[in-house]
């Protein structure tokens, strides 16, 4: 049964790794964005680290059970998270990089020279405590730095978003509330699973299951919850409406019913001033919605209004 249950979540390991990066590749392909290229790259290192230093340790159990002492089948799954974490420490740059971007907040070569500095000397610090301290636990080492720098660093993305900087923020402010909360309810999720790990399979799948679907959040929430008004190279730019067209290939007839719902006509009066069906603009109505990832009226206004600012 455990078996099984481990296949399932391999599967699924698989399948979320794989909509996040797709995702994201086409939210920077659609948007050509910096920030949505550090959001498929944060996809790339996180997950990047999921199937190597996580579930390769399940892979050397399972292959070496049996053939070798279980105090070897410890020190080889510990190596395997050792040589994991850059890709962690990369994804945990990728994650600020990209909340610090979409919050409005300017590059900084700086900032990401000094993170990777006092990452990589703290984690040469894990490793050198290991190989000299004979009383160190790596297992809880490696455990316990995953737990407390996911915190750190999902606190401080959260943070960015929900307190942008003095340039154009690129989210909306109840989806920035809505945002950070959903990761932060995330990361907890995760550090839970794992402060509670004792061993049994189980409890690990758990923690697997949270590591994987929680770290896809990001790109399909972009892609499927939020109005996005960040289309644009150059955030501070203020659009014509024609280009607010073309960007979201809006057809002539649609953005001839985007400017009457923007006047505030009914579906009524503009199928009455267009000389076309209800039903025509109903159903135009619906694909500009999809076009434009918006769920309402207001929303589509709105998210027209901010192109203006």
């Amino acid at each position: 049964m455990i078996r099984l249950l481990i296949y399932l979540v391999f599967i699924l390991s698989a399948a979320f790794a794989a909509a996040g990066i797709v995702l994201s590749t086409r939210l920077r392909n659609k948007y050509k964005a910096d920030y949505f290229t550090a959001l498929l790259y944060f996809q790339v290192f996180i997950f990047t680290f999921g199937f190597y230093g996580i579930w390769g340790q399940v892979v050397i159990k399972s292959i070496l059970e049996g053939i070798v002492t279980p105090d070897l089948i410890f020190r080889f799954t510990n190596i395997s998270a050792l040589l994991g974490l850059p890709f962690l420490i990369f994804a945990w740059l990728m994650l600020t990089r990209f909340s610090r971007e979409v919050s409005g907040r300017e590059k900084s070569n700086w900032y990401i020279l000094l993170f990777l500095l006092a990452n990589f000397l703290v984690l040469i610090g894990i490793g050198f405590f290991m190989t000299q301290s004979s009383d160190a636990n790596p297992e809880m080492i490696i455990r316990y730095y995953f737990i407390s720098l996911n915190i750190v660093y999902t606190c401080i993305s959260a943070g960015h978003i929900l307190f942008p900087g003095h340039n154009k923020t690129l989210i909306h402010k109840y989806e920035r509330w809505i945002f950070s909360f959903a990761i932060i309810i995330i990361m907890v999720l995760q550090c839970l699973a794992l402060v509670f790990y004792d061993g049994d399979p189980l409890r690990g799948m758990i923690f697997v299951f949270f590591f994987f679907a929680g770290n896809c959040f990001m790109p399909v929430y972009f892609s499927y919850g939020m109005v996005l008004s960040m289309f644009m190279q150059d955030p501070a730019r203020d659009i014509s409406f024609d280009e607010f067209c073309r960007a979201f290939e809006v057809t002539p007839r649609e953005s001839d019913i985007i400017r009457e719902i923007c006047n505030g006509l009914s579906n009524k009066e503009i199928s009455s001033k267009l000389f076309i069906t209800l039903q025509t603009v109903k159903d135009h109505t619906h694909r500009i919605y999809i076009k434009t990832n918006v769920k309402s009226r207001v929303q589509l206004i709105n998210l027209l209004k901010e192109t203006k600012k």
